[in-house]
């Protein structure tokens, strides 16, 4: 987001796409990007989304083949967001890639790193109150539930950030979330849970403050929000982070430091629920619920790696880099899962066939590569836990023997990246035609 910082739309395509290219080590299926488009003859706002299969550089292709939009225009305030996606629901194709919209008027769009388990519930909700989807993703839910949230609102004031923290207390799962709406012009929101996000900060004036304090609602938090909201004029240089004298300044989210090391090296770090808004060049943080172990308030830190280090980190190599961050990535996946106030689990999807599973009789865990070494370093567990035997198979060699299933029996089949769910299904149902 650049607040006073004059661009223009080329240079917002380019500070996109290098963005993104930076995170291409990643992997991913298809991109998109979404920034404000042309107002009409009575002003109205839009938002123009551009979306394409493949690689970043097919992208950068699509972008400038638009032929309704000219790169030379110059904007002193806006927020541009793009994404890579790699499919965990619904085919590679622009249709399922991000950012995610609400409406065929793109009121509110979305990027979504993670994956929501209750999604279809949800999807389930909206479309009894008509609303249309047209993608296989869980993230348009996010998209249609927020534009819900605002149809119902109670208030015509409501803000932007009240609407995206009544939308995850509704999800379960793990995210990082992105949100842009044309409702709310030159305003950002950005939140996590489970999934990684950061945001970097760059203005060449003074800024209000290195500590920004952590806001509640339960403690006085409307009367915080009306200081740091859009068309406030009188400033609070304790809660908000922002240029001294209203002067420009510059946000950028990312979920991966190499994205925006090359444009600043001050970042925030966003913990779990942390909901980051953006008004008016100011950025305020909150929460919904006070934990006796939340820090006060979140800091901004100088990360002093060049952009190369960022990506690698002190090791030689990715494979390195990746191997020792398997504690974190562990943790992190139980994030959104594991309730450690309660010790309780979210089953997410299973919990609708728990009946069914607890009468099994024996489960049968199938995968290939880390997947099958994640279905074994789990068996122990899962034997102690359920008392019931617990068999590990490589997928190919399962195919092969023909390996014989009963009818008590449950199978889970593990897909590093999601994405064969849909072969697996089909080849279900094309034994349960036998």
């Amino acid at each position: 987001m650049n607040y006073r910082v004059p661009r223009t739309r080329k240079e917002i395509f380019e500070t996109l796409i290098k963005g993104l290219q930076r995170l291409e080590y990643r992997g991913y299926d298809s991109a998109g990007v979404a920034i404000d488009g042309h107002n009409n003859e009575v002003k109205e706002r839009h938002i123009q989304l551009v979306k394409k299969r493949g690689n970043v550089k097919a992208l950068d292709e699509e972008l400038y083949k638009q032929d309704s939009m000219d790169l030379k225009v110059e904007f002193e305030t806006h927020f541009g967001i793009a994404h890579t996606r790699w499919a965990t629901h619904g085919v590679p194709n622009a249709v399922n890639s991000h950012p995610q919209r609400s409406d065929k008027g793109n009121e509110f769009v979305v990027i979504h790193n993670g994956i929501i388990t209750n999604y279809k519930d949800l999807r389930k909700f909206l479309e009894s109150k008509g609303y249309e989807f047209e993608s296989e993703t869980d993230t348009e839910t996010i998209a249609k539930l927020i534009k819900y949230v605002f149809d119902n609102r109670e208030t015509e004031d409501i803000t932007f950030s009240t609407l995206v923290e009544r939308v995850i207390q509704q999800l379960e799962g793990a995210f990082a979330l992105v949100f842009k709406s044309i409702q709310y012009p030159g305003e950002a929101v950005a939140t996590r849970r489970g999934s990684p996000l950061l945001i970097g900060v760059r203005s060449k004036y003074k800024l209000s403050t290195e500590q920004i304090p952590i806001l509640y609602r339960t403690r006085n938090f409307e009367n915080v929000k009306n200081i740091c909201k859009t068309r406030m004029k009188r400033l609070d240089s304790s809660t908000c982070l922002h240029a001294v004298g209203d002067k420009a300044v510059e946000f950028f989210f990312a979920s991966d430091a190499s994205a925006i090391i090359e444009h600043t090296n001050r970042v925030i770090f966003l913990e779990d629920d942390d909901i980051a808004a953006v008004a008016d060049g100011k950025l305020s943080i909150h929460r919904v619920k006070r934990l006796a172990s939340d820090d006060p308030s979140r800091a901004i830190q100088t990360l002093q790696m060049e952009l190369q280090q960022i990506m690698k980190g002190n090791f030689s190599a990715f494979m390195q880099k990746e191997i020792f961050e398997q504690p974190e990535s562990v943790f992190n996946t139980m994030r959104g899962r594991v309730n450690f106030e309660t010790n309780t689990v979210l089953l997410g999807g299973l919990k609708d066939h728990l009946k069914e599973i607890r009468r099994c009789r024996r489960l049968i865990v199938i995968g290939c590569g880390t997947s099958y070494h994640a279905a074994v370093a789990t068996r122990q567990v899962l034997e102690e836990l359920t008392e019931l035997p617990v068999m590990v198979e490589l997928a190919s060699d399962f195919l092969d023997r023909n390996t014989p299933v009963f009818r008590d029996d449950v199978c889970f089949f593990i897909s590093q990246s999601g994405k064969d769910d849909g072969f697996v299904l089909v080849h279900l149902r094309a034994l349960s035609s036998w």
